[in-house]
């Protein structure tokens, strides 16, 4: 364990590696207890750099064995060893290195590098997981042919597979075997991976759109394939998207992804051989909810796409990690939104394109922003970091992807895809920076508009924070002109606040339209400009101050503002609770109507949180908000999917940060008495939605019937947290006889959060007896009781005690743990204490074991000196504790001592 505080390094020190290794030869003999590895590189010394006599390499947690330089065997005079550098002295300017040493899979809790899960062996390589495999540079900027070569017990090892194609399968005498894979693609050490172990496979055999067969493979545990076959759906559906809309095809002969039960990420783009967490792999409709569903075919697509997007062009350094992640995250997005859309009607594909974004900005709001506050601040692009371990964060994916799409916007499809290509053009096979892309981008932008550049648009790569952009409009009658005034304001946060740095004006694209008091859209005329009128325009707010005037409006319009939400920032304009009603009512911008109807939300959960906080009581909500909720409900015209995201509540964080201190008791107290207003108020509409929203038949993912569901599932939670006796029942029935785990977890949800007493105490057991084999299931019914309101740091205690809990898998620790510490904000937060202690005690006890997730476990404090008097007191002592044990990892003490310098 590494234990002191780590180096902060910095954008503006890189330098590339003074040597070439163009090719790489791996030999593995594989055993859990100790592995050998004999590394063959060629090494070249680059001569259009300043000349390095010595060859630096990373490694942690291996034993040396020897070297061979050019066949001879070096003595330690030639080579100096520490914990994490191997430096070999005076190397030749082409040298045929050898290293052999061994590694300790089974010893490794970390889940990086090369280690055991079950039965298997896996590895994981990014960020810096390939030095605990070998000595290399492990850097993304070294670039590799990778030959490989696997050698293994046949009965304990039957299947060995890494990167590329396979080139050999061959028998030993000794009960062993070996296989040879060939990678002819140069790589980062990062893209490496290897598997060796007992799978069952689903294969298929499918044609590329230039007409080549390739082999698409989906690996898992022996007797669940028949969980896989919507993996292998998501993977073809991946490719041929891909194809269609990007012109870019699967370069190799076979694409492989294999499940893994203990694995730190969601999944691993690694060349051709993709390892997967087995819960984005692994569903059928007894298993798997259709968020579950939904995740794997996004998560299948992301990694997918990045074959192309990360790694036939793949990072410089780990500073330019948004450039494969950003980009890729939009391409996911994009992907899901057509998926949603494939095969409706123009009106249906609208609504169904809305749903994935309004869910992209619901992820984006309370995981982003948040962060974009706090102690972890930083651009898309950071410019320092001590461990890259915890640098994979919103803001590089979520909000990186955000920056892509308002290029994409700025452009237009067209121009945007001819900036892709000529991307790939320019820099396929190469380790590349943000602003590579960037440039291939504005070289399409001007080959549509001279006149224009991105220049500025650059910012978004260097700045930290969310903008806050705000808007004023004023009506004159006279002229029957209408002007709106964008201003934009970011306050410096993260290391900016020290440094005294002064934000420059961003580059925002701000999508809007006008609706008369009748809620219908007005066309738009700018003043001094011969375009067609409209009734959305897009406008570029690039000053600090913009103004724009609207001709031929007869009376004072509603704004509709940030259509589709056009940028990440936050757009404040002093609507009237009336005006939000309209909006919400009538918008014909689908996002913009959801975000109407979640303002008016918000805002009464915030005034009812306060009152709550000086009497203890809750008063009765605003009527236009009932109204407005109920005509909502009312409406037979919109897409059920819709509705369910319409008529929801507000997340509890993303109505936290509105307050400007903090209180998350008051906060919950006021949302879930909202929440049952509505269910009292509407409970006769929401009976019958729950009847009306039945899908009978055979189980289908697809986002008709996922929205039918979705809208019954929340009506009936609306009822039961009303008290409503019938809903109650409703529950338990749907409980016992649901056909399908969407519904079952909807009702034992519902049940478990919001009833007491011995008939959900018999549903708890019941689900854990029905579905104790089944790994993945079990980890919701975890997460259920971690997240329950209910649910108190005792309890967890209690349940971390269940023979099914084991600490060292990521999926059961987030399933309890963490739903506990980031999604039970009563629980966490409770009067005495308990709850931050309990986040204390399981950020030391996963630190031991696995920094990585302790890391990201202590990122729920973030924001603590944002709470309340009391509240932050307690907060600020559980982070003292964590921060002064001995032995912290570096990981871990960099996120809490960012959090204690605020």
């Amino acid at each position: 364990m590494r234990t002191e505080t780590g180096t902060t390094i910095r954008r503006e020190d890189y330098r590339p590696f003074a040597f070439r290794i163009p090719t790489v030869q791996l030999e593995f003999e594989l055993e859990a207890d100790l592995t050998w590895v004999r590394a063959q590189m060629i090494v070249q010394r680059r001569m259009d750099l300043p000349r390095v006599s010595d060859l630096e390499l990373d490694g942690e947690d291996l034993a040396l064995i020897s070297i061979h330089i050019n066949g001879d065997l070096i003595g330690a005079e030639r080579y100096t060893l520490t914990p994490n550098t191997l430096k070999i002295l005076d190397v030749p300017d082409h040298a045929e290195i050898i290293i052999v040493s061994t590694c300790q899979p089974a010893k490794n809790t970390s889940l990086s590098g090369l280690y055991v899960s079950g039965k298997s062996l896996f590895t994981q390589c990014e960020a810096q997981g390939f030095r605990k495999i070998t000595w290399f540079a492990d850097r993304p900027d070294v670039m590799s042919v990778y030959h490989v070569t696997l050698r293994a017990d046949r009965k304990q090892y039957p299947l060995l597979l890494s990167n590329g194609n396979l080139v050999l399968k061959k028998d030993l005498d000794d009960q062993r075997h070996e296989v040879q894979w060939h990678d002819p693609f140069a790589k980062p050490s990062y893209l490496f991976a290897l598997v060796a172990g007992e799978f069952g496979c689903r294969e298929h055999q499918t044609m590329t759109a230039s007409g080549r067969k390739v082999l698409l493979q989906v690996y898992s545990d022996p007797g669940s394939e028949h969980q896989t076959q919507w993996a292998m759906e998501s993977l073809e559906r991946s490719l041929r998207w891909d194809e269609q809309r990007f012109g870019l095809e699967l370069d190799l002969d076979r694409f492989m992804i294999v499940a893994a039960r203990d694995f730190n990420m969601g999944a691993m783009e690694n060349k051709g051989l993709n390892i997967f967490n087995a819960a984005y792999v692994l569903a059928d409709p007894n298993t798997a909810t259709d968020s579950n569903y939904q995740a794997i075919e996004a998560v299948i697509g992301h990694e997918y796409f990045h074959n192309w997007t990360g790694n036939r062009v793949t990072c410089r350094d780990w500073f330019e990690l948004s450039l494969k992640e950003g980009l890729t995250v939009f391409r996911d997005q994009e992907f899901t939104a057509d998926m949603m859309a494939q095969g409706l009607s123009a009106t249906a594909a609208q609504s169904a394109r809305a749903i994935k974004r309004i869910d992209d900005v619901i992820t984006l709001r309370a995981a982003q922003f948040p962060e974009d506050s706090g102690p972890m601040a930083h651009p898309i692009r950071p410019q320092s970091y001590q461990e890259i371990g915890n640098f994979y964060t919103a803001t590089v994916y979520e909000k990186g992807a955000e920056v892509i799409r308002m290029m994409h916007t700025l452009l237009g499809e067209q121009a945007f895809r001819a900036g892709m290509d000529e991307y790939f053009r320019r820099h396929d096979g190469q380790a590349v920076t943000c602003d590579d892309f960037v440039d291939a981008m504005n070289w399409a932008l001007q080959k549509k508009n001279p006149t224009r550049d991105l220049t500025q648009f650059k910012r978004w790569y260097s700045q930290a924070g969310t903008p806050r952009v705000n808007a004023s409009l004023a009506f004159d009658a006279a002229t029957q002109c209408c002007t709106l005034t964008l201003s934009q304001e970011c306050a410096p946060v993260g290391v900016e606040k020290q440094s005294g740095m002064k934000k420059l004006p961003f580059h925002i694209p701000i999508t809007v339209g006008l609706l008369d008091e009748k809620g219908q859209p007005l066309p738009l005329a700018l003043k001094g400009q011969d375009d067609q009128p409209d009734t959305e325009k897009l406008l570029e707010l690039t000053k600090e101050t913009q103004s724009w005037t609207f001709e031929g409006i007869s009376k004072r319009p509603t704004p509709s503002l940030l259509r589709n939400f056009s940028a990440p920032v936050n757009l404040i304009y002093p609507y009237t609770n009336e005006e939000l009603a309209l909006l919400s009512a009538h918008d014909s911008n689908a996002f913009a109507r959801w975000e109407a109807g979640q303002e008016l939300a918000t805002r009464q959960i915030l005034a009812m949180a306060a009152i709550w906080r000086e009497t203890g009581q809750t008063p009765a909500p605003d009527p236009v908000m009932i109204d407005a909720w109920g005509s909502m409900l009312k409406d037979t015209d919109i897409d059920a999917g819709y509705q369910a995201r319409a008529l929801s509540m507000p997340l509890e964080k993303t109505v936290l940060e509105r307050m400007s201190a903090m209180d998350p008791v008051a906060v919950a107290q006021a949302r879930v008495s909202l929440k049952r207003v509505i269910g009292q108020h509407f409970c006769k509409e929401l009976i019958a939605t729950y009847h009306q929203q039945s899908t009978p038949g055979k189980y289908s993912p697809a986002p008709g019937p996922a929205g039918k569901r979705a809208l019954k599932n929340l009506a009936l939670s609306f009822l039961v947290t009303a008290h409503q006796k019938e809903a109650i029942e409703l529950a338990f029935q749907q409980f016992n006889h649901a056909t399908n785990m969407t519904d079952r977890m909807a009702a034992f949800t519902t049940l478990a959060h919001e009833t007491q007493g011995a008939r959900t105490s018999d549903a708890i057991t019941q689900f854990y007896e029905n579905w104790q084999h089944d790994p993945l299931v079990i980890d919701k019914w975890f997460a259920v009781q971690a997240s329950s309101p209910l649910a108190t740091a005792k309890s967890m205690t209690g349940l971390m005690a269940h023979p099914a809990f084991n600490l060292r898998n990521p999926n059961r620790a987030r399933s309890v743990i963490f739903q506990f510490c980031s999604a039970n904000m009563l629980g966490l937060h409770a009067a005495d204490g308990t709850g931050y202690a309990f986040w204390a005690d399981q950020v030391l006890a996963l630190d031991t074991l696995n920094p990585e997730i302790a890391a990201r476990l202590a990122r729920a404090f973030d924001h603590w000196s944002r709470f309340i008097p009391g509240v932050k007191d307690r907060m600020q002592q559980e982070l003292q504790r964590v921060a002064a044990h001995p032995n912290l990892s570096r990981n871990t003490m960099e996120i809490v001592s960012k959090a204690l310098a605020l």
